[in-house]
Order: C-alpha cells, then sequence, then structure tokens
C-alpha cells in the first residue's frame, strides 16, 4: 500500500521525502483505458529498493522532483503523477527488475513523439538512483493514437501503387556506398534494377558530398529508373536520400525527387523526430512514400540493460508515419535475435497486436485504423538465405541485397537476377506449402539448375552465416502485463 504521509499533512512538509512516500508507487492502482503505460528494466543501485526505484522513474518522468515542492497542490497532482503499479524480478537476473507505470494522456501533447519521449525518457536515464534503465516496450492508448495520422501510405496503398503482390519486394543499396561519381552511381542504380530489383537505394551516409553532389545525382538515378522501367515495364524506384543540414534543404531535395518522378525519397533517423514527423506530412501531401533509415538507432537500442529498445521506436516511427523502416533480418550481419525480431516486425505492421513475452510483446497494442509499415531487411543478407527470410518475415517486407547484388561474381544485373529467381522460387514453394525452413536449401537448388545467376549466388555465399550470440534477446520467463 501506498505510504500514509501521501494523503497526509507529512506529504506536503518541505523536505526529501522517498518518492513511494510522495505517491509514485501505487501497487493497487488499475491503469484506465486511456492511460500510457510503459515497462520499464530498472537495475536499482545498491541500498534502493526497486519499489523506490520505479517511483523514482516513475516521479521524475511526470511531475515529481527531488524535494517537496508546495506548487503540486495548485495542480491536479492525483491526475498528473506517474504511478508504478508493479514492479517484477526478472528471471534469471538478479538485480534486474520491470517496473510499470502509467501516466494520464494529458500529460502528452497530441500528435508529438517530441514531446512524448522528452517525458518518458527525456531526464530519467541519468538518474543517480539506478545504474541502468531500459525503456522495453510502451502501451499506446486508441485514443492517443488517433492524434497521429501514421504512415503516409501504408503498406496495401503501397503495394496498389507498384501494383506487386503476393510476394516481398526486393531492393539493393548501392555499393560501395561512398565514392562513386553521379554517372556511375546511376550506372549501377540501372543493372540492378533492370536485373529483376523492384528498388535501389542510397545508403543512410549518402547525403551532397565533393564527390558525388544531391542533385546530380538525382539526375542520372533518375533516368536509370525510368530506362529501367521502360525496359522492364514494371513500376520501379530508387530511395533517394533527402537528409540534409536544414529543414529547408530536406524540402528542396524531396521536391527535386518529385519533380523528376521519383516514387520514394528517404530520410535517415539522425534527422530528429519532428523533422520526421514534418516529412511524413510532406509525403502524404505529394504522393510520395517515405523510407526511414534506423541510422545510429543501436547507440541506445542494442543495450540489454540501457536505452530504449527497437520495438518502441518501431512504435514512435509508425506514430510518426513512415511508409518503410529498417527492422532487421534475423540472419543478416547485423543485430538481430530471430523472437524478437518478428516482434518488431509485428509490431509495424499488425492492426491488433496481442501480448507475446518470447518475442518481446510486454502488452496488448491496439491501431485501429493505422496503417501497417513496411519492414525493411537489410544487411549482410544473399540469396542462399532467401528461404529462411521468407519463412521468418513473411511477405509484407522488403528485403534489400546490397553486397549479395553488387558483388556476384556475373556482374549486378545478374546479382539481380539471382534474387528474384530464388524469391519467385521460395514463393512458389510456400504457395504450394512446402516448408520453407526445412526443405529451403533444395528448393534455391533445384531452381538453380535453370538459372546460372542463382547458382553462381549460391557457390559464392551459400555457406556465409554471421552466427554470433544476439546482445538483446527476450526475457525467457517474462509476462505479460495486466492491463
Amino acid at each position: 500500500m501506498p505510504d500514509q504521509r501521501t494523503t497526509g499533512s507529512s506529504r506536503w512538509e518541505a523536505g526529501v521525502l522517498p518518492y513511494t512516500a510522495m505517491g509514485y508507487y501505487e501497487p493497487d492502482y488499475r491503469p484506465k483505458e486511456t492511460d500510457v503505460i510503459v515497462a520499464f528494466r530498472v537495475t536499482p543501485q545498491e541500498g534502493v529498493p526497486p519499489e523506490e526505484a520505479g517511483a523514482a522513474v516513475a516521479g521524475e518522468s511526470s511531475t515529481a522532483t527531488w524535494t517537496v515542492v508546495w506548487t503540486d497542490r495548485l495542480t491536479a497532482y492525483d491526475r498528473y503523477r506517474g504511478r508504478c503499479y508493479r514492479v517484477d524480478p526478472v528471471p534469471g537476473t538478479p538485480g534486474e527488475h520491470i517496473a510499470y507505470v502509467a501516466y494520464d494522456i494529458d500529460l502528452f501533447e497530441e500528435g508529438s513523439i517530441a514531446n512524448l519521449t522528452s517525458s518518458i525518457i527525456g531526464n530519467v536515464f541519468g538518474f543517480k538512483a539506478v545504474k541502468a534503465l531500459r525503456l522495453e516496450d510502451m502501451r499506446i492508448p486508441l485514443a492517443y493514437l488517433k492524434t497521429f495520422p501514421g504512415p503516409p501510405h501504408g503498406i496495401v496503398m503501397e503495394r496498389e501503387h507498384l501494383n506487386k503482390y503476393g510476394r516481398p519486394l526486393l531492393g539493393a543499396t548501392i555499393k560501395p556506398k561512398l565514392g562513386l561519381s553521379a554517372r556511375n552511381y546511376g550506372r549501377v542504380v540501372y543493372e540492378a534494377l533492370r536485373g529483376g530489383l523492384d528498388f535501389t537505394k542510397d545508403d543512410e551516409n549518402i547525403n551532397s558530398q565533393p564527390f558525388m553532389r544531391w542533385r546530380d545525382r538525382y539526375l542520372f538515378v533518375m533516368e536509370a529508373v525510368n530506362r529501367a522501367m521502360e525496359q522492364t515495364g514494371e513500376i520501379k524506384g530508387h530511395y533517394l536520400n533527402v537528409t540534409a543540414p536544414t529543414m529547408e534543404d530536406i524540402y528542396e531535395r524531396a521536391e527535386f525527387a518529385r519533380d523528376l518522378g521519383s516514387v520514394i525519397v528517404m530520410i535517415d533517423l539522425t534527422i530528429g523526430y519532428s523533422a520526421m514527423q514534418s516529412m511524413s506530412h510532406w509525403a502524404r501531401r505529394n504522393g510520395v512514400l517515405l523510407h526511414l533509415h534506423r541510422a545510429g538507432h543501436s547507440t541506445f537500442t542494442r543495450q540489454r540493460t540501457h536505452g530504449v529498445s527497437f520495438r518502441v521506436l518501431a512504435k514512435w516511427c509508425r506514430m510518426i508515419g513512415v511508409d518503410h523502416l529498417h527492422a532487421g533480418t534475423v540472419v543478416g550481419k547485423l543485430e538481430g535475435d530471430v523472437n524478437v525480431v518478428r516482434g518488431y516486425y509485428e509490431t509495424l505492421r499488425g492492426s491488433s497486436v496481442k501480448a507475446d513475452p518470447a518475442l518481446g510483446l510486454l502488452f496488448d497494442q491496439e491501431w485501429g485504423s493505422m496503417p501497417g509499415v513496411m519492414p525493411v531487411a537489410s544487411g549482410g543478407i544473399h540469396a542462399a538465405q532467401m528461404h529462411e527470410l521468407v519463412g521468418h518475415l513473411g511477405e509484407d517486407s522488403v528485403l534489400q541485397f546490397g553486397g549479395g547484388t553488387v558483388g556476384h561474381p556475373m556482374g549486378v544485373a545478374a546479382g539481380a537476377t539471382a534474387n528474384r529467381v530464388a524469391l519467385e522460387a521460395v514463393i512458389k514453394a510456400r504457395n504450394e506449402g512446402r516448408d520453407l525452413l526445412a526443405e529451403g536449401p533444395a528448393i534455391l537448388k533445384a531452381a538453380a539448375v535453370h538459372s546460372p545467376e542463382l547458382r553462381a549466388a549460391l557457390d559464392t555465399w551459400g555457406s556465409v552465416a554471421f552466427d554470433f550470440e544476439s546482445t538483446d534477446t527476450a526475457d525467457a520467463d517474462a509476462a505479460a502485463a495486466v492491463v
């Protein structure tokens, strides 16, 4: 039960009180349907009870400061204080606890990820009373979600724009990512698209450098895209990165890309949440797909005890409103436990996502009518893994093979063809009811009999794997939150 001082006169006496005594720990509280609910992984300092640590997080992320302030009495204090209502030890990891905190919806500005994040993570992560703190998951109430428009197009509308159904989309990041001239860059785009890919892509650090200015790149890239569309009869695209030093520069680049006929533009996570929302509004007004590269995310999402889980970042990005988001590969060169990555994909695509601690999902999440985001798998993947990619990630995804296209021994177009043949063979097998994970290598080997491009890809990369232990995994015995 809360300390009796939370309602007595001593609650307002000058001086320092424990956060539990100030009302920020309330185990009898039952969250309202409209509350924002957050699960924090808390590692308290020695001598700090976990309930006090949870209460401190709840208080410092809502109305509290380090001492009693009489001005609290000028507010609807009982309504606006965050409430830590549950603290569970993490099985098998002594010293770590999951603290559940509920916040009244009126603590947050409507339609503002900048305000939501400033409130939830703005100050508490440097708090001395905790050794480490991680934001594991959030339940966003539908009432708050309705203040965000979400993705400009979403998965269904993107497929209708592209006229491509029933399979993942294929892409490639141009390699090398830095150093090519604009004309040579365009040549790689053309070869990859004519060979069978749906998209090609700027990498996160291609902006406007001395070796290739943005306007020159856009011109040569769109010439390549248009030639490839004319040759193949398919709609193609290239993610033109419009990331720039200022918002005015971003708009200038996006408008030039639109005027050249690009169906998609790209931004980096590093431009910030407000700029991302501004570009989402722009993409909706202008009918252009918006791709988000999660550049820099691992600086705060990867470590298991401190930072912000990517599943939370995925929710924020869906609310901000992007059409694509990199979300992990399972089998590639970048961090990604299979179950945790599946949880990310569920978060981005689902309309009613049920809590599943095995996937790292601690809350039910209703998305209402908000469109889904197309997850992107990119980073060290190749044709020999196609059955695993489709088996784990499903068809509503973009599979991007950079080195796995450009590094093909027969050339860029052959690399693209190898990926397209592998994908179509795997999708055909899936439609026939075959077990992709069990029969995948045989399916690809049979397809390679009729495709020298695929055969060369399997010979080159068939044994390449990135088998490292993931640093971020779901808690084996965690329980879902009861809301």
